[in-house]
């Protein structure tokens, strides 16, 4: 036990978190060892349980501890010296469809209405946490901040999300890590990578509208996977695997770009196996994995980068603005991509990686993030409340992440609506925009965060 100075200028939170990090660094905390529980230490020292809540998140955002769901507190499997070592390397009326949708709402910024984009609202952002960190990185930074920067990507940065990922069960050291531009630039670095004219490939359908882009520009075959409330519909992609020699699945397993659905555990390993028995990679596009409250696994988790090639950014959590991407993958594509990183565009900027990993560290992101799923899941309540109440249709009975899926009962085909509803100042996003071959659609993707207006309802309930 080591007394907290209450009187002192220096907060209690930083206290604990001084007195951790000398008993680690002086190896008295031995790796693996498990720390005093949250209530245990609160009791014995006598501060609040939330005091303690901070200063341990602070140390896991530091990289000293590891959390284990239902077991408490760890320290690192490794020394944390090494967290910053340098890394030994290895060399309608409109032409309604997703690249107009995404001008619009980013040109037109006096739109009045925009449940079909596909962001958060700025107002959720935690933008004091962005502004007090790129000052950080601006006043404090070690280092230079106008060279190009490391070809995988920011090390420190690298290394924090390796240890997220293993949190999620997902084993990856930082050199199986590749930063990117945002999840789209790496979406483009793989299809570039993996494909070529004439490939088949396997799409989520519906699915991400600018992955459709990228596939059709470099004139593969894509075919189409139904989507059901429980994922991709297993009995229909062994059908279709019988008919193509399948080279890439991509898909979105968690709280599912367009329609907020997930996999079920059935249906992961039923696709895991295919992959195996057909001979095909997964890439998972996984960008809303911390919008998710539920404990779902991912498909890399069961597969532990074998097959599957794993996607994810921050820019829905930190800031859209931020263009901070990254891969996960098996260490020899892994070393290929950025071979290929460097042919089309040299590296991907530092000074945002750096600016992610400050937010990542500084023990607040944790809290922010709670807070943001919270939100999601009342707007999501809230949404298909009202959506009902105007006779909407909907695809899943989901309570999670950003997107809901819905038709209206009287207009087979939403483009239609769509085109009725800019007339209105509201710009929603059809489901034609979802799938590759553009065939008409009921479906309507509404995003959660930006459908409070009474006007979006009065004009669904009268339309």
């Amino acid at each position: 036990m080591f007394f907290l100075d209450a009187g002192s200028s220096k907060p209690l939170v930083q206290q604990i978190v001084e007195h951790f990090q000398t008993l680690i660094t002086e190896g008295k905390f031995h790796s693996g060892m498990k720390i005093p529980s949250i209530r245990s230490f609160a009791e014995s020292h006598g501060v609040s349980v939330s005091t303690v809540v901070d200063a341990y998140d602070r140390l896991v955002a530091e990289g000293l501890l590891i959390p284990r769901q239902n077991a408490g507190f760890y320290v690192r499997s490794f020394q944390h010296g090494q967290y910053l070592a340098p890394e030994a390397g290895n060399l309608a009326n409109v032409r309604f469809d997703s690249l107009w949708m995404l001008r619009r709402i980013w040109e037109n910024r006096s739109v009045e209405i925009n449940p079909g984009c596909g962001w958060m609202p700025e107002s959720w952002m935690d933008d004091d946490s962005l502004r007090r960190n790129m000052r950080n990185v601006s006043n404090h930074s070690s280092g230079s901040m106008t060279g190009y920067g490391t070809p995988k990507g920011y090390l420190p940065l690298r290394w924090k999300i390796s240890d997220w990922l293993n949190e999620d069960e997902i084993f990856c050291p930082p050199e199986q890590l590749l930063m990117t531009n945002g999840a789209a630039h790496a979406l483009g670095l793989l299809t570039q990578y993996l494909l070529a004219r004439g490939d088949t490939v396997l799409v989520d359908e519906p699915g991400y509208s600018l992955l459709l882009f990228h596939l059709k520009r470099l004139g593969v075959n894509i075919v189409g996977v139904p989507w059901t409330a429980q994922g991709p519909d297993p009995v229909a992609m062994e059908q279709l695997l019988k008919q193509y020699k399948v080279k890439v699945f991509f898909t979105n397993p968690r709280l599912h770009n367009p329609t907020g659905a997930s996999y079920t555990t059935a249906t992961a390993h039923k696709t895991l196996q295919l992959a195996d028995r057909h001979d095909f990679l997964i890439v998972e596009d996984d960008v809303c994995s911390d919008l998710d409250a539920s404990t779902r696994r991912s498909l890399a988790s069961m597969d532990q980068l074998e097959r599957v090639i794993y996607v994810s950014s921050f820019s829905k959590t930190i800031s859209p603005s931020l263009r901070v991407g990254y891969i996960a993958a098996h260490p020899d594509l892994v070393e290929d991509l950025t071979q290929f990183k460097i042919m089309t565009g040299l590296t991907s900027s530092e000074v945002e990686e750096r600016i992610a990993y400050q937010i990542l560290t500084d023990g607040r992101h944790r809290k922010y993030l709670k807070g943001l799923r919270d939100k999601l899941v009342q707007a999501q309540d809230d949404t298909r409340r009202r959506l009902q109440q105007a006779g909407m249709l909907l695809f899943n009975q989901a309570h999670e992440g950003m997107f809901v899926w819905a038709r209206h009962p009287r207009h087979a085909d939403a483009h239609e609506l769509s085109n009725q509803a800019l007339n209105h100042d509201i710009c929603l996003a059809p489901g034609h925009l979802f799938v590759h071959d553009k065939q008409v659609s009921p479906w309507l993707r509404f995003n959660v965060g930006y459908c409070a207006s009474d006007k979006l309802y009065e004009f669904l309930a009268a339309a």
